[in-house]
């Protein structure tokens, strides 16, 4: 079967819940990872992967599948959580989190997890291979789309400027870039740390078309994907504001969870909020 199976907002709502806790439980077990970043983006991936995105958990090489593309790799927990809820693996592999022999490590692998597009870990890298992916399909005259998610601290990286620069002058309409602006990164605020304020400007001066959204607002972050299938001649970046570690109370907006797992006590008070 192909997706998107297009939910209601309420059971998008409901699905978050399941896969945020998940991640929760993924990193309790595991003793370490990313809840912070891993909680931020559940809602953009969640809309995409069920709603948007037309893929094949039974093939996950598929040809014509869209391709997304996370450039920040240490979130993939959330991406984990979504694959297995999709078919791609088995839910009972989440327990194997960042155990050795595990298809799923702390930074995605291509070659050893279905559904994981590139190799993950250095950080500024993946809209450049976004971008390589959406020219293939234009020499290829294929029809999908590849969709790219960064960080906001992974904006300091010169390295996504250089393909910003290159997807406008090639005109890379099938590219759309996703940045998770939850407004911190592992050192503390963005803004304090280097600034990347202000996002949108930036993008539009490399001559992206720019679409800003509340990142955990699903009828946004829903018009937002259908806006940018429609913009030609342009590539297209949302701006989704975020809050980090989204859904656990003392979680949310901490530096500190950047990249520490909660403990089992936590982990249990994490666990009765999402309830």
């Amino acid at each position: 079967m192909i997706k998107s199976q297009c939910l209601d907002v309420k059971s998008l709502e409901e699905r978050a819940k399941v896969i945020r806790k998940h991640v929760v439980r993924m990193l309790a077990k595991a003793g370490s990872g990313h809840p912070g970043s891993s909680l931020s983006t559940v809602d953009l991936l969640i809309a995409l992967f069920y709603n948007k995105l037309r893929h094949n958990p039974q093939q996950p090489a598929w040809p014509d599948r869209d391709r997304f593309v996370l450039s920040k790799g240490h979130a993939c927990p959330a991406l984990y959580a979504v694959l297995a809820e999709n078919g791609y693996f088995g839910v009972e592999k989440l327990d194997t989190l960042r155990q050795f022999g595990s298809i799923l490590q702390g930074h995605p692998s291509m070659k050893i997890t279905p559904g994981i597009e590139i190799s993950g870990g250095s950080l500024g890298q993946g809209l450049s291979v976004g971008l390589g992916m959406a020219l293939a399909a234009k020499l290829d005259k294929k029809d999908y789309r590849t969709y790219v998610m960064l960080g906001d601290g992974e904006l300091a990286e010169g390295q996504v400027w250089e393909a910003a620069m290159a997807a406008s002058h090639y005109k890379a309409d099938n590219l759309c870039a996703i940045i998770d602006q939850n407004g911190l990164q592992i050192d503390g605020f963005i803004h304090e740390i280097m600034s990347s304020y202000p996002i949108p400007d930036k993008w539009r001066g490399f001559g992206w078309h720019v679409i800003e959204i509340n990142g955990h607002d699903y009828e946004a972050i829903l018009s937002a994907y259908d806006e940018a299938e429609k913009i030609k001649g342009k590539p297209t970046v949302i701006v989704a504001k975020t809050i980090k570690g989204k859904g656990v109370s003392f979680m949310e907006n901490q530096v500190d969870w950047h990249g520490k797992a909660p403990s089992k006590d936590e982990a249990e008070r994490a666990l009765a909020e999402l309830k």
